[in-house]
Parts: structure tokens; C-alpha cells; sequence
């Protein structure tokens, strides 16, 4: 008879004996395999975290003893076992989060899926619970090896190891890989302690030797293990890993072997102060198809044949594939060109790239700030780093952006994948919040490419400026189809579309191009003509916007970010600075954490499809809805030549605008 089906909550573990726990698992990896098959999702990391999930809700009351994922992408197992065992529409309007989510669960505590946090939000709650007299209840963070990467856990142990007093357990899980392979001087040194023969021979010769003396000498092995830092932990040189930190320290555990992990957690949640345990797991653990993934171990998946891990259908070109190829080409005639990214070498397309050139690529490990930083060393230096992250990883190192890179007008290349609404990993995935957040720094220069030839012509473009950052930003999914211009304005703005006249100037940023122009052919219906541009550069404003935006009656800017303080609202700003009265409105995504859900949904939502979007011009064009266009025939307040470069109008316009 099947366990799982039984397991509301984590009580129902205590029941079990330790052979149905080892079941268990062993149906908990094939509910993954069959289920995620179907969806898409997460799965290398939660075959490997079944065991380690079961013994940490044994061990430990959740949600009275807050459980924090870092990142959260491999909860799935702890979504089982606390009750949510519907996974038919994972990641999917109305199913389950691909990451903890607060509103399906008291026992999930830390949505955010970006890496290397879990540490503080443990340090700041264990804190809490001590200076609010709840001394008995602990706080667990389970953290990737590849985490530990990451400038903010180490922030996070220098303030553990300063105030002991907290009852806080530190669960490293360590396969020895983040995305793909975990990189850096730490990942070496672990994986000499993970694979060491010292270590491996000492720990089964001194299991065998303790077991031997049955209860006792079980007893005294775990005590013994649980050491300073654990006697074979110093054999195999293990200790100089945390000597410094003054945090007890257990392991390295058998991360599949529920009694060992049952037993270490035992011990660490009565010693009443922080401690770590490290813990030694294989990520796509039961599915030899992950296994032989040596890319990722099948991180994260789309719909794949559950017995062969083969994908169920062909996904077309994507915008990663074309960058991808369009470095390599760029980095074969531009020598000084070098790639840099933060564990994530092949999600941003850098692979082909570290194929062809190995001495031009950086890996920094989870560490963005330091990522964008060094690549503004490696400017002054002379080079021009293209550095490549995913667009919602982009906020973590904007002070970087702003003073290091910016500042310092260092030809740095941004290229930011996953722009935009994502779909169903949910808010702290989709990528909206860069168009707004990097446009404020000053001189620099973004990019949002309409289809494939644009990209590879924008990043020529983009790695010959040496005086300021650069940004070029793509969607997830495939790359649209090519969207040939009917002329390229002199300062590089393309026009895609001419109406019979001069009613409505449709600015489609990036992808959204193609939504500009059905906008467009849905106007021409209604008789009304629609001037459909891509600016190409986004940011800065391009003279020629200003130019056509004085010569139509209304213009309506479409972005894949948010509408506060997006590419809509530096049109309006720059417009007003030139003299001209024209109406923007401004459409793009609220400012708001958007739910996981299909693209197509969110948009939809959103307000931005070609149908509602006319029909809403419609109505401004009449004059039934706010902003209102231009009555026609009426003559603009500016209609000369402006010339702007930063978003300032030039001397005469501003002279004819102190004048009125």
C-alpha cells in the first residue's frame, strides 16, 4: 500500500518506521518524475533533497520551526509532505508555486527564489524569537553549496558567529553544483572533502568499528562525530572550512540516509546554539535520465517522456540561442571581448561561447555585485566584458551598475535574458523591473531587440561603446519572427508601419513590436493612421521619437516592464522638455508581485493585447477617453527639429519654452 497518500502533514511521519521512510522516498522521487514530467519544473534538485526534506520534518515542528529553502526551488518534497499533494497544474494559473509561496502554506516562509539569502532571514528571526522569549523554537536554513557562493551568506555567518545565543540549525546540502557545476576556490575545496579517499575510508571503517559496540558505541560515534569539527572531519582537513566562524559544525552526513540525517539534526537542534551541518547529496538522484544530464542533472525541465527525460515537443529558436551565436561571431572579430556571468554559464547562452574562447570567460560563482563590479576592472583594464544575467538577478547588483560601472563610464556590456513577464515561475522571476531600474543611471544606453537580426546588429553595436554601460534585454521562449523596417531614421530608429495619416505613433519596445503593428492594422480598420516605430535603443530617448511624436495627435509607447518609470514615462518627460503637448499614455505591467501564470494570461491582464489596446485608442482618438489625442488639424505647441541625445532639449527649444 503507497505511504504518500497517507502523509497530510509532517506528523504523519512519526508513525513510520524507518523502512516505510525509506518507501517513502523512494515514491516521492517516482511522484516527481511522473508529475513534473507533465508540467515542467524543478526536478534534479528535489530527487536529491527526498531524504534530507523527510528527515528535517521529523526532526523539526514546522511550521512552529520555520523552514527557509534558499532559493526554493527544491520544495517540491517539502510540498508533499506538508500537505499539497496536487501537482496537475504546477506552475500554473491556480496550481501550486514552483517555489514556496506564503498563500498555500503556514509552512512556507521565504518566497523570494533569489540565491544566497536564506542565512539572514534565519539570522533575523532566530534573533527575533530570542528577544520575544520563544527560546524554544528553532529556525532551520537549508542551503546549496552553490549558495555559498554568494557575498551575502558570508555576511549573514559573520553575524551568526557573533551571538550564539539562538537556537539555529545551518543544513548545507551539497552536491557540488548550483545550476550546473558549483565553480570557485570553496567548490574546489568541498569537492576535495566530498570525494577525499581519506574521508570516505574513515567514515566506514569507524561507522563499522562504533556499530560493533551496539547502543553505546553508536552514541559515542555520534558524539564523536559531533566534535569541535568532528574527527574525521580534521583527518580529512576538513575543519579549516569553518574554524574561523566559532559555529559548531556536523558532517559531512550522508545526505541518503535518513537515519544518519534523523540522528546529525537530533543533535544539532539540542545543542542551543548555531550550527552547521554539512550534508553530502546527489542531485537527480533515482533518475538515471538526470544523471546523465552532465549540463545541469535536469535542473529545471519543460514537458519531458518520463521514461526517457526526452522533451515531449522541439522549442524553436530561442532569444538565448541567437545570443549565443551572436557572441561567438562577435568575440571571433573583437579580441578584447570577454563573457562573464554568475553560475549560470549555459541559462544565458555563454556555453558556445566558453567552447570556442575558455581564456575569455569568468564564472563568478552566485555573486552578482562582484560580477559587475570586476567587470568594470576588467574595462579600466581593457577589455569590454559582456556580462550576462538573467533580468530579474539584475537588481541585486544595481549599486554596482550605478557607482562602480556607470560612474566610472566603463564600457561594460549588460545582457539580460529572461526580460519581462516570464510566466510560471512567478514574481521574483519575471523580469520587469530593469527598464525602470537601470534608466536612471546616467549615460547609460538599453537596448531591446525586436527579433534576431536586431539582436546580433545591437550587440555589435553595444561592445563598440567604451565610454558607458550598455544594456541589451531579450524575453524568455522563442525569438519572433524577423520584422524587416520600412526605413531607418538617421539617429537608428526604425519605422515598421506608415498609416494613411498621422493619428496615432504606436513605439513598440522590443518584442512588443509585433503587438505594435497589429495595434496598428486593427486602427487602419477604424480609419485612423498609426506610425508603428522600434527606437531600437530604447534609452535614451532618440531625437526622431520627439520628432514624430510632434507631428501625430497621440502617442502610445508599449513595454515588457513595468509602467512606472518605464520607457513610456522617459517619452512623456522628454516630450515635455522639448515644448511638445502630444498625449502619451503609457502601457506596460502594474506595479505589482505578479502571480505565476502563462505569459499569454498576464498579459491578457494586463490590459496588453492587440484588441483592448485598440480599442482603447479608439476611444482617445474620439475624445471618450483620457489621454485624449489631439484634435485634428490642431498645431502642436513644437514642431521644429529637436536634438536630444540625454533627454535636454537643445538651447533654442529651451529658450522658446522660457519665452511662453
Amino acid at each position: 500500500m503507497a505511504i504518500l497518500p497517507g502523509i497530510s502533514g509532517p506528523r504523519d511521519l512519526d508513525r513510520l518506521t524507518p523502512g516505510q521512510l525509506s518507501e517513502l522516498a523512494a515514491e516521492i522521487r517516482s511522484f516527481l518524475i511522473e508529475n513534473v514530467a507533465r508540467t515542467g519544473g524543478h526536478l534534479g534538485p528535489n530527487l536529491g533533497v527526498a531524504e534530507l526534506t523527510i528527515a528535517l520534518h521529523r526532526v523539526f515542528s514546522s511550521p512552529d520551526d520555520p523552514i527557509i529553502f534558499d532559493t526554493g526551488h527544491q520544495s517540491y518534497v517539502h510540498k508533499l509532505l506538508t500537505g499539497r499533494q496536487d501537482f496537475s497544474a504546477l506552475r500554473s494559473r491556480g496550481g501550486l508555486a514552483g517555489y514556496p509561496q506564503r498563500s498555500e502554506s503556514a509552512h512556507d516562509v521565504v518566497e523570494s527564489s533569489h540565491a544566497s539569502s536564506s542565512l539572514s532571514w534565519a539570522d533575523g528571526i532566530s534573533r527575533a524569537f530570542t528577544a520575544t522569549g520563544r527560546a524554544d523554537r528553532h529556525v532551520v536554513a537549508v542551503v546549496g553549496d552553490g549558495a555559498l557562493t554568494g557575498g551575502m551568506t558570508w555576511e549573514a555567518l559573520n553575524n551568526i558567529s557573533d551571538d550564539n545565543d539562538r537556537n539555529l540549525v545551518i543544513v548545507v546540502n551539497d552536491n557540488g553544483r548550483s545550476y550546473a557545476p558549483t565553480i570557485g576556490g570553496m567548490a574546489r575545496y568541498m569537492n576535495r572533502v566530498r570525494t577525499a579517499a581519506v574521508y570516505r575510508d574513515l567514515h566506514r571503517k569507524s561507522d563499522r568499528f562504533f556499530r560493533a559496540f551496539g547502543p553505546l558505541g553508536r552514541a559515542f560515534y555520534r558524539g564523536v562525530r559531533g566534535g569541535t569539527h568532528g574527527f574525521l572531519s580534521r583527518f580529512s582537513n576538513n575543519e579549516e572550512l569553518y574554524s574561523n566562524l566559532d559555529i559548531k559544525y556536523l558532517g559531512p552526513i550522508d545526505g541518503h540516509d535518513i537515519q544518519a540525517l534523523t540522528e546529525t539534526l537530533q543533535l544539532a537542534k539540542d545543542f542551543g546554539a548555531p550550527v552547521i551541518v554539512h550534508v553530502i547529496t546527489e542531485k537527480g538522484r533515482g533518475y538515471q535520465p538526470a544523471l546523465d544530464d552532465e549540463a545541469d542533472q535536469f535542473h529545471a525541465v519543460n514537458k519531458i517522456d518520463p521514461k526517457t527525460g526526452m522533451p515531449l515537443a522541439a522549442s524553436g529558436t530561442g532569444w538565448t540561442d541567437v545570443f549565443a551565436d551572436a557572441l561567438v561571431e562577435v568575440g571571433a572579430r573583437t579580441p578584447n571581448v570577454i563573457a562573464m556571468t554568475a553560475a549560470m554559464l549555459r541559462p544565458t547562452g555563454l556555453a558556445p561561447f566558453a567552447e570556442r574562447y575558455p581564456d575569455r570567460v569568468y564564472d563568478v560563482g552566485i555573486a552578482e555585485q562582484h560580477a559587475v563590479t570586476a567587470a568594470a576592472g576588467l574595462a579600466y583594464g581593457g577589455l569590454h566584458p559582456v556580462v550576462a544575467l538573467y533580468a530579474t538577478f539584475m537588481g541585486r547588483a544595481f549599486d554596482q551598475v550605478l557607482m562602480d560601472v556607470g560612474l566610472h563610464r566603463a564600457g561594460v556590456t549588460f545582457v539580460l535574458d529572461r526580460a519581462g513577464v516570464t510566466g510560471p515561475d512567478g514574481p521574483s522571476h519575471h523580469g520587469l523591473w530593469d527598464l525602470s531600474m537601470l534608466q536612471i543611471v546616467p549615460g547609460i544606453r538599453i537596448a531591446a531587440p525586436r527579433d534576431a537580426a536586431r539582436l546580433r546588429e545591437e550587440l555589435e553595436e553595444a561592445v563598440a561603446i567604451d565610454d558607458a554601460p550598455t544594456v541589451i534585454r531579450f524575453p524568455k521562449g522563442a525569438v519572433t519572427p524577423e520584422i524587416p523596417a520600412l526605413e531607418r531614421l538617421h539617429d537608428g530608429v526604425d519605422v515598421l508601419s506608415r498609416g494613411e495619416g498621422e493619428d496615432v505613433l504606436l513605439v513598440g519596445i522590443g518584442p512588443f513590436a509585433t503587438l505594435a503593428l497589429d495595434v496598428a492594422e486593427r486602427l487602419k480598420a477604424q480609419g485612423i493612421g498609426a506610425t508603428v516605430i522600434d527606437p531600437r535603443w530604447a534609452i535614451p530617448v532618440q531625437p526622431s521619437v520627439v520628432e514624430l511624436a510632434a507631428r501625430h495627435r497621440l502617442v502610445i509607447t508599449l513595454e515588457d516592464g513595468i509602467r512606472v518609470g518605464g520607457v513610456g514615462t522617459r517619452v512623456r518627460q522628454v516630450l515635455r522638455e522639448a515644448g511638445i503637448d502630444t498625449a502619451v499614455d503609457e502601457l506596460g505591467l502594474p506595479d505589482a508581485y505578479i502571480d505565476h501564470a502563462s505569459r499569454e494570461q498576464i498579459l491578457e491582464d494586463a490590459g496588453l493585447t492587440a484588441g483592448k489596446i485598440a480599442q482603447d485608442v479608439v476611444a482617445q482618438v474620439l475624445g471618450t477617453r483620457v489621454p485624449i489625442a489631439r484634435p485634428t488639424g490642431e498645431i502642436p505647441l513644437h514642431t521644429g527639429t529637436v536634438e536630444i541625445v540625454t533627454g535636454r532639449s537643445a538651447d533654442a527649444d529651451a529658450e522658446e519654452r522660457r519665452r511662453r
